[in-house]
């Protein structure tokens, strides 16, 4: 049984990282698209400056998994932050009144909430063991 479990905890990371490399590679497509966009127009807009950093910042989501195997929840949030600001930029003069609102107050829950989650981080720290593990252990929770 240990066998079958070991052999099943490998498949599954060399898929995980199979799938890293995909949404990386995806990416840089994605971005050199983009550059070759912005050549070929011969200009570059705010919306196109906002959308590489959502590239950057993908890359840097999977960079930052690759090498500790875990993603920080704030990560996705910048993305929506940018995401939304793109949006707002972009789509001004579609939007109704409520709407840039709506848009503008997503954003600011989001940036709360990556306020939230860093002070968490900070005042309830996760304690982690040797392995880079986490203890379950609630006796061994720093206060």
């Amino acid at each position: 049984m240990k066998r079958v479990t070991d052999l099943s905890q490998k498949i599954m990371k060399q898929l995980e990282n199979l799938g890293l490399i995909v949404i990386a590679l995806a990416t840089v497509v994605a971005a050199g698209q983009e550059v070759g966009h912005i050549v070929m127009s011969y200009t570059v807009t705010v919306g196109d400056l906002l959308l590489m950093f959502i590239y950057l910042e993908v890359l840097s989501m999977v960079r930052h998994y690759i090498a500790t195997g875990t993603m920080p929840v704030r990560y996705p949030l910048y993305i929506g932050i940018v995401a939304m600001t793109r949006h707002i930029v972009l789509d001004m003069k579609d939007l109704a009144p409520m709407q840039v609102l709506a848009f503008s107050s997503a954003t600011l829950m989001l940036a709360l909430a990556i306020l939230v989650v860093r002070y968490g981080h900070v005042k309830f720290p996760y304690p982690s063991g040797d392995d880079g593990s986490f203890k379950s252990n609630p006796d061994a929770i720093q206060k």
